[in-house]
């Protein structure tokens, strides 16, 4: 298992860096949310990023894609933890293209793969159908009808719903689960935006009585593995992005620490509160190891994948939780004002701990995995 990157992924991360640094500075996602933006991020910054080939950078030479692998797209999420950067990078390079990497038919590949690369015809996943993750056991229904499917139920909190070409919707076929690629602008289908508190791009998915053509189910061996699989890729590109966020907020307290004078001195001086940060900057550091050990064996299809997916999740939310409550107390009131960037890292940080499952989830799941 090997945690450094290599030339091409290194030059990757610092190309994506500058970018990012550059076109999507924190004072974007301010005035994002302050514009109330429909899509959560600027249309014209993804197609930018479309066009330096992040919504393949992951994706083998076989499907098109760059390869650079997971822990290569895993630096670009922790440097948009960094800057705040919204983009739907989550949910059309890696929930989609996991689920359209497993297709079995070639002829499905043939016709949804060259959409991970275009920019206008993005995809989102349609799976979770309560306000608690819970990808089992959808209520969500597909029967056949005529020569086709009708497709009937309702998806919470997809993320980057709002605006999709394409939703790719978790049902049920007589009992067992399966996925189909449904034109997010066909009749019965309603998208309602969700408003988020880090106003990021989710939405409220009806399906009622949508028809579908036969090729619309798509032709995944497991369909029920090729979901978990998707979701743990996910779940540990939120972890990469959350690492990201608690090591920024972690600098920029350390340097609020080293600036502000107290008694004639500045408070970083005192000992309880370089005590304080040290357990952060340790903790933030482990978590660093787990997310790295998450990515590569995404890369090297280990066995042990569901597992280092849910100790990054948990380690990661525990973490954020933690250190962005610790980063508003040691900046004293500042920290809690709206014109200080510290509560929007907040902010996108807890709606992290929430997505594709919160602490409990994991929590549970992992020991589960464990045998516990």
């Amino acid at each position: 298992m090997g945690f450094l990157l290599t030339e091409e992924q290194t030059m990757l991360r610092e190309s994506a860096l500058a970018f990012i640094a550059e076109q999507s500075p924190v004072a974007r996602q301010r005035a994002l949310r302050d514009d109330a933006a429909p899509l959560g991020y600027d249309a014209a910054l993804w197609q930018q990023a479309v066009e330096l080939g992040w919504p393949i950078a992951a994706l083998p030479e076989s499907a098109g894609g760059l390869a650079m692998g997971h822990a290569g797209l895993g630096a670009i999420f922790e440097l948009m933890g960094r800057h705040l950067a919204a983009l739907p990078l989550l949910s059309h390079s890696v929930l989609a293209a996991e689920l359209l990497l497993q297709l079995q038919d070639g002829a499905q590949q043939q016709r949804w793969w060259p959409l991970l690369a275009a920019g206008d015809g993005r995809l989102a996943l349609a799976i979770d159908e309560s306000q608690r993750h819970l990808p089992q056991g959808f209520k969500t229904t597909a029967q056949a009808s005529g020569d086709g499917w009708r497709l009937d139920g309702e998806k919470w909190f997809v993320i980057d719903g709002v605006g999709a070409r394409w939703l790719l919707v978790a049902a049920q076929v007589a009992g067992e689960a399966a996925l189909f690629i449904v034109d997010a602008a066909a009749a019965g289908v309603t998208v309602t935006p969700l408003h988020m508190a880090d106003s990021h791009n989710h939405a409220r998915v009806r399906l009622d009585a949508v028809q579908l053509p036969a090729d619309a189910r798509l032709e995944l061996h497991d369909a029920a593995t090729a979901l978990e699989r998707a979701l743990d890729c996910a779940r540990i590109c939120l972890a990469a992005e959350a690492h990201g966020i608690a090591r920024e907020v972690l600098e920029r307290t350390v340097a609020y620490l080293k600036e502000r004078v107290q008694f004639d001195v500045p408070i970083g001086s005192f000992q309880a509160l370089q005590h304080r940060v040290a357990r952060l900057y340790c903790e933030v550091e482990l978590l660093d190891s787990c997310v790295r050990a998450a990515l590569s064996a995404i890369d090297e299809d280990s066995s042990e994948l569901p597992l280092l997916a849910s100790l990054a999740k948990v380690r990661a939310n525990d973490l954020c939780e933690r250190l962005l409550n610790e980063a508003v107390q040691l900046h004293g009131g500042i920290g809690v004002t709206d014109e200080f960037d510290l509560g929007l890292f907040l902010k996108r940080a807890r709606v992290i701990g929430q997505t594709l499952g919160d602490t409990l989830y994991h929590r549970d799941r992992y020991a589960r995995l464990k045998g516990f």
